[in-house]
């Protein structure tokens, strides 16, 4: 007999769940508190291989301040909101970002990345950086000038 496969509607719900908990930079154990049970029951609802019932998911909808249909509609029938994390895969850079993190297999290295550019992001800049294009700059810098510095 083969093994009972997960189905397709549960992953996509519990993957949706995590996305709403990262985004929300809650941890798992977090989440599972706030809904009455183990971690471990949460990672097998992100991973879609238990099913969430509908009370439970009544409590994660209302933990990851979210109404239920959203751990069900897909982006293409639902309006960009701003504070959906699914806003990231409308612009073109992230989306470049994004694609060239899943390229990436060690999990070390896919770590390491995220706190770079999480730690880049965080910074609030003190001076303010003009740019310029580089050959604009060159021809000022010829010139004496002082395009593309730190103003």
């Amino acid at each position: 007999m083969l093994g009972k496969r997960p189905d397709p509607l549960d992953i996509m719900v519990g993957a949706k769940i995590r996305i709403f908990r990262t985004d929300r930079r809650m941890s798992q154990s977090d989440l599972a508190r706030k809904i009455g049970v183990a971690f471990q029951q949460v990672q097998k609802y992100e991973n879609g291989t238990n099913r969430v019932g509908a009370s439970r998911l009544s409590r994660i909808a209302a933990a990851l301040g979210i109404s239920i249909g959203e751990l069900f509609e897909t982006s293409e029938h639902k309006p960009a909101d701003s504070r959906s994390p699914f806003r990231l895969l409308v612009d073109r850079d992230s989306l470049r970002v994004l694609k060239a993190f899943s390229r990436t297999t060690d999990p070390r290295l896919r770590r390491a990345i995220a706190q770079l550019v999480e730690s880049i992001a965080d910074q609030q800049p003190k001076v303010r950086v003009l740019s310029a294009r580089p050959a604009a700059a060159k021809r000022s810098e010829r010139r004496g000038g002082t395009s593309g510095t730190i103003a």
